[in-house]
């Protein structure tokens, strides 16, 4: 196994502010993905590994910025019923056809997106284009990240149906901060997808699935914390903010099971696994024959008059 070093990024994390993963987390998951390229593409990916990091954020900042950025970030599948994942067609042009497009991104259009973005990461290698490659590379990583986080996959995404808010950054956010440090989130060489689509359909079947235990954890574990043993104060950026205990996060981990864990490990496995299937279907380029530009530096202004649902 080869060894490398993991550097963390410290979440500034408030109680119900709109982050998604946390930044802290994308950004770990992207950092991670490269080190489980092959050693063909981690020649390539390394020198720009600080680019990919630092820029899986983008995505969620251009929710606030960007017309129609917010919903290629989640998808409702309750919205559609219990049999949401047999009625939705998985491919776009046929769920476009039975719900109208306007309908699909009202409830969210994750899975259909992120595949669009593989398959624009794909051209990017083909026209050998690195400064798009390593834009593409991070955006997909962020979306796949999404996919595999429970919340972003129900109407009910931070609990505000059942008097759980905050709980979306609960999960993303406040237990990486405490406790990823400690995961081990190695995952092995990335793996050929022999059906891309389905991939990210599968991954967001399996966390829907959770959803159940993320809800019912918390409400039932709430029951023996007062609210002074449940939240408490830490200092951030010069700011006291509330935010849930350390012990109320230990012990909603441990109920947990290292669910938050595996979604992670999910994450970095499926973000390397597309990257090089995207690489291995343009054909396997010589990447030491691609210059070696840095991936562009995205201007994201935010739009007072976007407005995106609170996770």
């Amino acid at each position: 196994m080869k060894t490398f070093l993991v550097w963390i990024f410290w979440p500034f994390l408030i109680l119900d502010t709109p982050i998604t993963w946390g930044f802290y987390a994308h950004s770990l998951i992207n950092r991670l993905a490269v080190f489980s390229l092959p050693e063909e593409m981690i020649a390539f990916y390394k020198p720009q590994i600080q680019y990919i990091t630092e820029n899986a954020v983008n995505p969620d900042r251009r929710r606030y910025a960007v017309e129609g950025e917010a919903e290629k970030h989640y998808i409702d599948l309750d919205y559609y019923g219990d049999s949401a994942l047999q009625i939705l067609p998985k491919y776009w042009n046929e769920a476009v056809e039975k719900f109208t497009e306007d309908s699909l991104r009202m409830n969210g259009i994750g899975p259909w997106s992120a595949y669009f973005t593989f398959l624009n990461l794909t051209k990017a290698f083909e026209t050998k284009n690195s400064a798009a490659i390593f834009r593409l590379s991070a955006d997909l990583g962020h979306y796949i990240g999404d996919l595999n986080v429970p919340l972003h996959t129900t109407v009910n995404y931070n609990g505000q149906l059942t008097d759980q808010v905050g709980i979306h950054g609960f999960w993303e956010s406040r237990v990486p901060e405490l406790q990823a440090k400690d995961y081990p989130l190695w995952v092995g060489q990335a793996d050929y997808i022999e059906k891309p689509q389905l991939a990210l359909w599968e991954a967001v079947e399996e966390a829907h699935s959770k959803v159940d235990s993320v809800l019912s954890i918390e409400k039932e574990l709430t029951k023996s914390f007062s609210p002074d043993q449940k939240y408490s104060y830490e200092e951030r950026n010069n700011l006291t903010v509330r935010v849930y205990s350390r012990e109320f996060t230990e012990a909603y981990a441990l109920a947990l099971n290292s669910q938050i864990e595996r979604q992670m490990k999910k994450s970095v496995k499926m973000i390397a696994d597309f990257w090089f299937t995207a690489w291995v279907n343009a054909g396997q380029p010589d990447l030491s024959e691609f210059s070696k530009v840095l991936g562009e530096e995205e201007v994201i202004v935010p739009d007072s008059k976007i407005k995106v649902r609170d996770h």
